[in-house]
């Protein structure tokens, strides 16, 4: 008989060219590791290894770690991080759980088990509301702490234990390694999160990274919600958050960090209510807007060249110079052709009307926006807005 099961670190999805091993959430980790504790305080012997089924279907399945029988009822142990290839910061640390289990008359007599999930050291707590967790709380999903109580349960059914079992997620290192995660920017302070909702960590995950987009979205639309106005400003990256620092114009006003998913970004500020957006962006990903191009990753398009030079050929351009256009690799290669042509600020500005039209066909009208398009070498290029910008700041 075929054995059907996929163990989650042994499973690889492909990227262009590369096979890229899966690995598990930090969700995963701290269930495998609550029932591998909950089986020692029953029985006094930890098991070598430990497996769970995630919500993916899946097998998640880790080495167990760090094990301690504490007292009568009561056992710790680790599972260590694997994320595969994926470049989480979590990967390697370890993941604990605590369990405490204290029988109890009324629950045995019902044949009840009374689950208890808290964080310790290393877990974050949630400061802003918006988030799976209540301010206050750790920060432990709901997913994770399904999965965890499940575990749980799983083993104290199997050996017929009825009362209350108190379960302690924590992490050593997870205060240092937060650090490097979105959380001191989402309002988790303190630690790491227990997350997933899968259950599998799918390296170079797109989908994460705009779960991790729409969260700050609305921790950001959370903190505004009861202001008339609500302003946001949404960038792809370092560049963009460069510029904006430089700008005082800019200050004070809540900034969205969205990568490659510009449209994803467009779509999470009408759907949290943002009444006006500043689009802030280095030429080399906003030109690609003016040709509706709302992921600007080069895997996904790279017509940075043809939309330059479409719109400088109409502008009057000659067609040595254009054709110049088509052979630079950078943005800022073009523009330099056309400071020659003297036709940059016209190109410019018709980039920004048709980067606005695109913009606009897919806000709406749900909010007022304004588009600033700039490089390093030469500052802003263009900057277009449906709305008084000094206006704007005297309501904010």
């Amino acid at each position: 008989m075929i054995n059907e099961e996929k163990i989650a670190t042994e499973q690889f999805i492909l990227s262009g060219t590369k096979r890229l091993r899966c690995g598990m959430t930090t969700g995963s980790c701290a269930a495998i590791a609550s029932l591998a504790a909950t089986q020692a305080a029953l029985t006094g012997t930890f098991p070598q290894y430990a497996k769970i089924t995630v919500p993916k279907g899946w097998i998640a399945r880790a080495e167990i770690i760090e094990s301690k029988i504490i007292s009568k009822m009561k056992a710790s142990c680790a599972v260590r991080k694997d994320a595969g290839d994926d470049p989480d910061a979590t990967d390697s640390m370890l993941i604990f759980a605590e369990v405490s289990l204290r029988a109890d008359e009324i629950l045995s007599k019902k044949k009840n088990l009374s689950v208890t999930i808290t964080g310790g050291t290393g877990i974050g707590r949630v400061t802003k509301s918006g988030l799976d967790q209540k301010p206050g709380e750790y920060a432990i999903n709901s997913v994770p702490r399904k999965m965890i109580e499940e575990a749980v349960r799983s083993v104290c059914s199997e050996h017929g234990f009825f009362g209350k079992a108190e379960i302690k997620i924590y992490a050593p290192d997870g205060a240092e390694i937060a650090k490097k995660t979105f959380n001191p920017a989402l309002g988790i302070e303190g630690g790491i999160s227990i997350l997933g909702t899968s259950g599998v960590v799918e390296p170079m995950s797109e989908e994460a990274l705009v779960d991790a987009i729409e969260v700050e979205a609305r921790v950001i639309s959370q903190s505004l919600k009861d202001k008339k106005i609500r302003p946001l400003i949404i960038t792809p990256g370092n560049f963009g958050e460069d510029f904006i620092r430089s700008r005082e114009e800019l200050a004070g006003i809540p900034v969205l960090t969205c990568a490659n998913f510009i449209g994803k970004s467009i779509d999470f500020a009408s759907a949290y209510d943002f009444t006006h957006v500043i689009f802030v962006g280095h030429a080399g990903k906003f030109v690609k807007l003016a040709g509706g191009i709302f992921n600007t990753h080069s895997h996904i398009a790279d017509c940075r060249m043809e939309i330059i030079a479409s719109h400088a050929a109409l502008l009057g351009a000659e067609s040595f110079d254009i054709a110049r256009i088509f052979e630079c690799a950078t943005v800022e290669a073009a523009f330099s052709v056309l400071d020659e042509t003297g036709l940059t600020k016209k190109v410019s500005v018709s980039l920004a009307r048709a980067a606005c039209g695109k913009i606009a066909r897919r806000v709406q009208g749900k909010y007022k926006f304004s588009f600033i398009m700039f490089t390093k070498e030469r500052g802003i290029l263009c900057e277009s807005s449906n709305f008084n910008f000094s206006e704007l700041r005297e309501k904010i």
